[in-house]
């Protein structure tokens, strides 16, 4: 089995800050709980009762709510499988996507976390949309982004042909391309072999002796 060329794991950052928003959303719902009951006696105390404010209602559990939204997807990203780049295939955890099977590669509006729509060849000739994601920092993002970009030979890479997106130039271009002409001789040596040849279709010989010695 063949060692990757490179290997793409979650930033930690993501981790961390998922974490974070797990104890902030357990701080909030710690609040709610043990202070619920002297804020609906405030706010009973305080609030008119045709304003229709939910007394019961606890701001704490607002913020439980707003901390919980995030941490549920910095975790996700945090323990996203690892991406890794073969000369043959790429790999997502424990599925292998062959490069000759990706058709398109469609970068999203998300650059970090990068995400990018890959279009694939089906068996049965239908092609198949995945998303990849990769949570990582601004270089590991833009340095996956550049090998997706580069192993992904027969695709289209944002709906520009791969020699065309990397500037190369196409084989029907590299077909036309005159030869190269190199300089052999110098002026004067063409200008001599250009007289050899026409008193070779003139006489007939190259002898350059005159008449009278004939």
């Amino acid at each position: 089995m063949s060692r990757p060329v490179v290997r793409f794991t979650p930033s930690r950052r993501y981790l961390s800050m998922g974490l974070a928003a797990t104890a902030g959303m357990l701080l909030s719902a710690g609040i709610a709980l043990r202070w619920g009951a002297s804020w609906e006696e405030i706010v009973r105390a305080w609030v008119p009762d045709w304003v229709g404010f939910p007394a019961s209602f606890s701001p704490a559990w607002l913020a439980a709510i707003l901390f919980a939204l995030p941490a549920v997807v910095l975790l996700m990203l945090a323990f996203r499988p690892a991406i890794e780049i073969d000369e043959k295939h790429l790999k997502v955890g424990t599925r292998q996507i062959a490069w000759s099977s990706i058709r398109r590669l469609d970068q999203t509006g998300w650059n970090i976390p990068l995400a990018v729509h890959l279009t694939l060849r089906g068996e049965n000739g239908e092609d198949t949309r995945v998303l990849l994601v990769h949570p990582g920092d601004a270089d590991s993002c833009g340095s996956l982004l550049r090998y997706l970009r580069r192993y992904s030979r027969e695709a289209l890479l944002d709906g520009i042909p791969y020699r065309q997106f990397w500037g190369e130039p196409s084989k029907t271009a590299q077909k036309q391309l005159p030869a190269p002409r190199y300089q052999l001789l110098l002026p004067e040596e063409e200008e001599e072999v250009e007289r050899m040849f026409q008193r070779l279709k003139t006489v007939g010989h190259l002898d350059q002796r005159s008449s009278d010695e004939k």
